[in-house]
């Protein structure tokens, strides 16, 4: 479980630069509709509220799709099931690493499936602006974390691999860890972090990485 959970979290680290294209607006956005937060400081507790929701939100979620995956082990094969659920992850490792890389867009399709969702839940965010509060904060976090992303939900079709709703919340609460220093620091430094979208070889190296992840997964499926 630990080398899962370091492996999910450098994938939410290393997805850092789609992280920032994706909620580079939202953020920037929230950071906006901050009154009277003209530094990085006086932007910090905000900031961080938003990101303690959206880790809950992900950690929500995780538990979720990791109680889907105990029910599926209860009623398969145990055997089967878990090498089934454990190739899904693998293969949408492998994708995830397509997808950062830039080489193959296919996962953006993911997104359209969480679309009508979005559609329900971004008004209820939308209520709570310009965010004066901690709660509100948090509540907009909460709400940010089911926007519709391919990089989010690769990570829950793996969780569902995990075996129960604990292990499931623990590995998109590392995911989610990964992704905050770029995203906390896209609402501290604003521009400034959006200027690494400039460097395409980062988004290539990422992308390789997880590839590597993915390989070596479907080593370890094979050897067993």
């Amino acid at each position: 479980m630990t080398t899962s959970l370091i492996t999910a979290f450098l994938v939410g680290f290393l997805g850092g630069m789609h992280c920032l294209g994706m909620c580079g607006g939202i953020v920037t956005s929230l950071t906006l509709s901050q009154p009277r937060a003209h530094t990085a400081l006086e932007r910090l507790p905000l900031q961080l509220g938003y990101n303690l929701g959206r880790l809950l939100g992900y950690s929500l979620l995780g538990a979720l799709f990791g109680g889907l995956g105990d029910w599926l082990l209860a009623y398969l094969p145990l055997e089967h099931a878990q090498r089934l659920l454990y190739a899904a992850a693998a293969v949408m490792m492998l994708l995830l690493g397509l997808y950062l890389g830039r080489w193959w867009q296919g996962l953006a399709r993911l997104e359209h499936l969480g679309a009508r969702l979005w559609r329900f839940l971004e008004p209820i965010g939308r209520r709570w602006l310009p965010i004066r509060h901690g709660w509100q904060a948090l509540g907009v976090g909460f709400i940010w974390a089911w926007l519709p992303c391919g990089l989010v939900y690769s990570v829950l079709i793996w969780s569902l691999a995990s075996g129960s709703a604990l292990s499931g919340a623990l590995l998109m609460l590392a995911f989610g860890l990964g992704t905050l220093p770029n995203l906390l620091g896209m609402g501290l430094l604003a521009g400034a972090a959006a200027r690494l979208l400039e460097r395409p070889w980062l988004n290539q190296l990422a992308g390789a990485l997880v590839i590597g992840f993915a390989l070596v997964a479907f080593w370890q499926l094979l050897a067993t």
